[in-house]
């Protein structure tokens, strides 16, 4: 036989992983400080004019 599983504890932890997976990611996303946003902005600003400035003229 199986064992027993209370199901109230089941969906508390479903959610509570759920959860925590959630802030995870708003953590990844949100998580930056200004510095750091504009870092990344200026590296795909040089990355872009990189590539705008490989391009050939048709």
């Amino acid at each position: 036989m199986g064992d027993v599983v209370n199901l109230n504890r089941a969906r508390k932890a479903k959610r509570r992983e759920a959860a925590s997976t959630a802030a995870a990611i708003n953590r990844a996303a949100f998580g930056r400080t200004s510095h750091e946003k504009q870092a990344a902005a200026d590296a795909a600003a040089l990355a872009e004019r990189a590539l705008d400035g490989a391009r050939r003229d048709p």
